[in-house]
């Protein structure tokens, strides 16, 4: 029993449960599954992951590809857990599995009787994984979070957006998505762990920790020298030129600040004299931020404003550090990263949608087609008869306790 066709895939043989919710739990099982885990999904029949109600909708089906792009290549289950049945199932699939993720508030699986040192007595060597918000310890470990408690809790809010405006929220789910990775690299040293020894263990992941691990040098800059990271727009901290430029036709993001780039982009304009300029002729000198904004930003909008983002990405980016700043449309058509498996069609039942594909590339790895996330439910008879052996009889009685979906 598989979600997918995982033969030759570097984690085939793998089981996982999946009993969380939303992005940063989904998201990482799903990580795990295109690896080629066999994962299942497991919600609760009478209130299901709501991002299945969440947009964008297919137009025949009216699915949620919301949904679907986090919990691709899974097997669909439905389990109770306040049931007594429906725990009674789950530990016998925690003696079949080797990893249960789950992104509940600290406590709540614990209040089931499903916490880790309850399942460890099932299957010893499973890996439990615990996302949340504030982590399993600390005074803060009880409170709800979202992706935006991870932003404002880690400082990355306050050091985000322009310098004489509020600080700006970074405009994607930034503390899920660093919980998922950081979540997904703990499971998976864990698992190398308990294949040596055949212990497992709690890897415990939090949202705010893993978002303070996203604000660069802030920190040290603190520590060090007492200045607190503030919006800085599209200046950075210590290099110059390296942000946004305005062309023909949108924007650019130039970064040739050191001097053998810095000389590169004046060969391009045909303003070698300048690279000898006293007052210009040192990455350092350019870095000088009266300096910058008198002779070295004019120079490059002077450039720039000549050409369009095509023209200015065929003269300078296979030399200095040049992207043109796209928008979704064009990033969806990029050759680089169709070419890279990073656009990615994707069935949602009748329709097909444009997903993001797996960054990680192992050269050993065979290519597999990619399972549309499942309906509710949808592979309960296969995992009680395959995995558990029940038998019919035994899978209408879950039914009838409420256990599992009718």
């Amino acid at each position: 029993m598989t979600s997918t066709d995982n033969k030759g895939l570097p984690l085939e043989g793998v089981v996982v449960l999946d009993v969380t919710r939303v992005v940063a739990g989904p998201y990482s099982a799903m990580i795990l599954a295109d690896l080629g885990a066999t994962v299942i999904k497991i919600e609760n029949p009478n209130d299901p992951d709501y991002t299945r109600n969440f947009p964008p909708f297919t137009k025949t089906d009216k699915e949620s590809a919301f949904f679907a792009q986090y919990n691709r290549n899974k097997l669909g289950m439905t389990l109770d857990l306040k049931n007594a049945e429906g725990k009674k199932t789950l530990k016998q699939l925690v003696k079949k599995a080797d990893i249960l993720i789950e992104n509940f508030r600290p406590g709540a699986m614990n209040g089931l009787g499903l916490g880790y040192e309850d399942l460890k007595k099932e299957n010893p060597a499973l890996i439990y994984t615990s996302i949340s918000g504030f982590g399993q310890t600390g005074p803060k470990s009880s409170r709800p979070s979202f992706d935006n408690t991870g932003q404002a809790e880690s400082g990355l809010w306050s050091m985000n957006g322009y310098p004489d405006r509020p600080p700006v929220r970074v405009g994607t789910i930034i503390g899920d998505l660093a919980a998922c990775f950081f979540g997904t690299i703990g499971t998976v040293v864990a698992l190398r762990e308990a294949e040596k020894t055949g212990i497992g263990q709690l890897v415990d992941v939090a949202q705010v920790d893993s978002t303070l691990c996203l604000t660069e040098s802030a920190l040290l800059r603190y520590s060090i020298d007492g200045v607190e990271a503030t919006p800085t727009g599209n200046d950075h901290a210590f290099v110059r030129p390296y942000e946004q430029f305005s062309c023909k036709d949108g924007f650019v993001f130039f970064g040739g600040y050191n001097d053998k780039q810095w000389r590169e982009t004046l060969k391009v304009f045909n303003c070698d004299d300048l690279a000898s300029d006293p007052e210009i002729d040192t990455m350092h000198k350019r870095f000088n931020k009266e300096v910058y904004d008198r002779r070295i930003k004019p120079l490059i909008n002077g450039w720039f404003s000549r050409y369009t983002k095509a023209e200015l990405e065929m003269m300078l980016a296979d030399k200095v550090p040049l992207s043109p700043i796209k928008g979704i449309g064009e990033v969806i058509s990029d050759p680089q990263l169709i070419d890279r498996k990073m656009i990615l069609d994707m069935p949602v039942l009748n329709e097909v949608v444009k997903v993001f594909g797996n960054p990680i590339k192992l050269s050993n790895m065979t290519e597999t087609e990619i399972r549309r996330a499942p309906k509710l439910g949808e592979d309960n008879i296969i995992i009680l008869k395959e995995m558990l052996g029940l038998n019919d009889n035994q899978i209408e009685d879950l039914k009838e306790s409420g256990a599992i979906l009718e």
